[in-house]
């Protein structure tokens, strides 16, 4: 395969090149992540074969030449095989070899152009406002989390002051992390092998802090769940959006499951195993007005809400080849995350 450049590799967008004949030479890690292929699988697929729409994009191939401008497909449909299908706005252009350089730009999966699927730039930007602002104190929280920790007498028998302070600098430490990453994208870290019951405990640990007694939270553990690829923080980042919505929306009992479901379909694909994790609470439920919606960003069932928390879940899951659904009347909610566990890695890393 041709090298990648190393321009090409640090961008969070995902990019494929192909030659001239339209076969693809290469890909940076953000395509082969997003398409959730190895790069070397996709190393001599025709460029046209990863389109699983109506053929828009081996039209734009076709219509093309070497001088036009990039022509730009909107809400096209790529897929590896029978893999998941991905929704994206694709850009396509002329390289100086003769070859095409394609550019993806991921969306969500809904018909149609409404711009609430995105976040608008003006709010982007403000984010990243916020995230500059929020440097300096997440900086004197980590100080302050530092020397309590030196003030703490080991042997005094406070055990539960020293978690605390463990947790708020393990806290601080992943806020600044999604603070840096707001600032300045990167690309998505390799997924290690991840413990799911100990990302649930740190979840709790959180939810204990800020609820105190005023929630029970149930444990109802699959023990014999082995570990699987994927991201802990962000899984964590998604899970606790799941529980503090609970918490929020008035429940009393929060009782997280965890168990292994056997040839589960997602999307398209049929997975041989899967994590099935369901995030059950007695609150309000969902406001019915809000069901076709309630994955979007800016949608909130609360006033103060920032309508970010669900769809920042619903992404994580997606980075997973996973799938996040809910069911909910009053009294009764439950989030399902279902994550494939491939138990062994094949050779190539696919």
């Amino acid at each position: 395969m041709s090298s990648v450049a190393p321009e090409f590799d640090t961008l969070t967008t995902p990019l494929a090149w192909s030659d001239g004949a339209g076969v693809i030479a290469g890909c940076n890690t953000a395509f082969s992540r997003w398409l959730g292929v190895s790069a070397r699988r996709l190393q001599g697929w025709p460029l046209a074969g990863l389109d699983s729409g109506d053929g828009r994009l081996a039209e734009a191939l076709r219509r093309a030449s070497d001088d036009s401008a990039p022509l730009r497909v909107r809400r096209g449909r790529l897929r590896y095989s029978d893999g998941e299908e991905c929704f994206a706005d694709l850009w396509l252009s002329r390289r100086e070899d003769g070859g095409w350089l394609l550019e993806a730009h991921p969306v969500d999966e809904f018909p149609g152009d409404d711009p609430a699927l995105l976040l608008p730039s003006a709010i982007s930007a403000s984010l990243k406002g916020l995230a500059h602002e929020l440097r300096n104190p997440l900086a004197g929280l980590k100080g302050a989390a530092q020397l309590l920790a030196r003030r703490i007498d080991p042997d005094a028998g406070n055990g539960n002051a020293r978690e605390l302070v463990s947790m708020i600098g393990s806290e601080v430490e992943r806020l600044t992390a999604l603070v840096d990453h707001l600032l300045t994208p990167a690309p998505p870290r390799p997924h290690a092998r991840v413990n799911i019951h100990a990302v649930l405990e740190r979840v709790l640990r959180l939810a204990e802090s800020e609820a105190g007694w005023a929630v029970r939270l149930l444990r109802d553990y699959d023990p014999s769940l082995p570990e699987f690829d994927g991201d802990a923080d962000r899984l964590v980042q998604a899970v606790w959006n799941l529980v503090r919505n609970a918490i929020e929306a008035g429940a009393t009992h929060v009782t997280l499951r965890t168990r292994a479901e056997h040839a589960v379909r997602i999307a398209d694909v049929v997975h041989p195993i899967a994590l099935r994790l369901e995030i059950s609470d007695d609150g309000r439920g969902v406001p019915e007005a809000l069901a076709e919606q309630l994955f979007l960003p800016l949608v909130s069932g609360r006033a103060e809400g920032s309508g970010l928390g669900l769809a920042l879940a619903q992404q994580v899951a997606r980075e997973h080849r996973g799938s996040l659904v809910y069911r909910s009347r009053p009294g009764h909610t439950v989030f399902t995350l279902l994550l494939p566990m491939a138990l062994e890695e094949s050779a190539d890393g696919a």
